[in-house]
């Protein structure tokens, strides 16, 4: 960590480009919370919409807090509770000239119906039993299908939506890596994205950015077991990633386990810069004028 900066030092000046400062989390010492991100040298909040009404919430967030902007979006989990058409809603939401891009959208296998079915299931199966588990079997792969499908129409609105508004895109994506994959290259370099919560290996990242894409990294970067994905971000160009918290999740050390808070941004960008030997003002220079072009901030 770099302790040749106090906490105001009006030096640094990061960005937290994936929050969620709309969930009932921070309902309690909001303003205070904001305090101390300026406090860190945080100066802006990026908070990402997962459902409509997390979107709303978002909005009106970024109306009354002038340090705060709103991504509005679908995220792949709510993707069987929305409707068949996110687009007009989000397109009416949009309207707001608080809103910085479209997200967090993507595509998330890690809870599907057969990856449930499989961690219920217990060591012993009964002889008798293994027709009805066959027959079960076909019924989870038919469920995992209509899931995949809906995220899928859901992830596809949302990046049309994208290109119609001229925005960039919040991606998600868990266990969905090819999926996810396939179906931004089927839109070229229509649509850019930022890969949120990055965990990946090097060669992911590139693949990533050789379309057009940037990754962001969180507070797993501090993490004892982060290795590879702080050598990943140590490992990339300045101007191909950006920093976040994705709170009120993902804590970094030494808060890990607690709360996180956009103020804990500064940590993640600390992290980040000593991995690659250099100051904490670069990197947050670097990975500030990289976000403000993202998601088109003034500066």
């Amino acid at each position: 960590m770099d302790s040749q900066l106090s906490a105001t030092d009006s030096r640094l000046s990061l960005i937290d480009t994936h929050a969620h400062l709309d969930y009932p989390d921070f309902a309690n010492d909001f303003d205070d919370v904001l305090r101390r991100a300026a406090d860190a040298g945080v100066t802006r909040i990026i908070t990402i919409g997962t459902s409509l009404a997390s979107s709303r919430r978002a909005v009106e967030l970024a109306q009354k807090y002038e340090n705060v902007f709103a991504v509005i979006g679908v995220h792949p989990t709510h993707a069987e509770e929305a409707g068949e058409d996110v687009i007009t809603p989000l397109r009416e939401l949009a309207q707001s000239h608080r809103v910085a891009a479209i997200g967090e959208t993507g595509l998330d296998y890690h809870e599907l119906p057969s990856v449930k079915l499989t961690q219920e299931r217990t060591a012993e199966v009964v002889s008798n039993a293994l027709q009805a588990e066959t027959e079960g079997e076909v019924e989870v792969r038919i469920r995992d299908g209509a899931v995949k499908s809906k995220q899928a129409s859901i992830f596809q609105q949302q990046l049309d939506l994208a290109i119609e508004l001229k925005l960039n895109v919040v991606i998600h994506q868990r266990d969905a890596w090819d999926d996810t994959l396939a179906i931004l290259r089927e839109y070229g370099r229509q649509v850019s994205g930022v890969f949120h919560c990055f965990g990946g290996t090097r060669e992911q990242a590139e693949e990533v950015i050789s379309l057009g894409h940037l990754v962001s990294f969180t507070g797993i970067v501090t993490f004892k077991n982060g290795t590879r994905v702080r050598e990943v971000a140590a490992s990339l160009s300045l101007g191909e990633f950006m920093v976040e918290t994705d709170c009120p999740y993902l804590a970094p050390e030494p808060h890990r386990g607690k709360r996180c808070e956009p103020a804990y941004t500064r940590l993640v960008a600390e992290s980040i810069a000593s991995a690659r030997g250099i100051r904490v003002e670069e990197l947050a220079r670097a990975t500030t004028a990289t976000a403000e072009e993202f998601f088109r901030l003034a500066r």
